[in-house]
This record gives C-alpha cells, structure tokens and sequence, in this order.
C-alpha cells in the first residue's frame, strides 16, 4: 500500500519535527526546470544503486513530475525495507498550482 499525500500537506510536514524528507526523482534536465528548495535529489535512472542514502528514520515524501514514477520507486523502495514514504499526489506540477505558484511549470 502507498500512502499520498497532497501538496498542501506536504508543505506543512515542512514544519514539523522530525521534518520531513523530500525525494525528488526526476532526471536532471527535469530538475534544471524547477525544484523544491532542500529536496534530496536521486533520479529514479540511478536510485536503484543509490538509495541507501535515503534516511529510514524521518518521513520521506516522494515526487516525480506527476506523480506516477514516484509511486514505481515507492515500490521499490518498500521491497528493500523502507516504511516511511509518502507519494506526493500530483507530483512538483500540483505543488507548484498549490503551493508555489511562482514555480515554473513544464
């Protein structure tokens, strides 16, 4: 089972403690056209060997473009132990109708 979460709420696990993670795993070209400020950035081409470097003991909200590549690392990452992710609904486009109307969009 995948948790959401939408932006709204996402932007307020900003604030809270233990504060929340945000992965991003979009690929760099993608990255280059906007970002949340902080987010911790592992494409999804290379987290497969890479992941260990997300934390386990925090919430970690995950974002991709719309919300669909995302829910595929959830996935995975849950098969390799991991029990405290969060897809963010409508991924970076929805945070930025929602939350960060001043983000670029694409």
């Amino acid at each position: 089972m995948i948790q959401e979460i939408n932006p709204i709420d996402a932007a307020a696990m900003q604030n809270l403690s233990p504060k929340a993670v945000f992965l991003d795993v979009r690929e760099d070209p993608e990255l280059a056209i906007c970002r949340i400020e902080g987010a911790l950035h592992l494409a999804m081409s290379v987290l497969a060997t890479q992941f260990s470097a997300i934390p386990k003991d925090r919430p970690v909200i995950v974002l991709c473009h719309h919300g669909m590549r995302s829910r595929q690392v959830i996935q995975f990452l849950q098969s390799q132990g991991y029990d405290n992710l969060i897809n963010l609904e409508g991924g970076i486009h929805a945070w930025a109708q929602e939350v960060d109307p001043n983000m670029a969009t694409y």
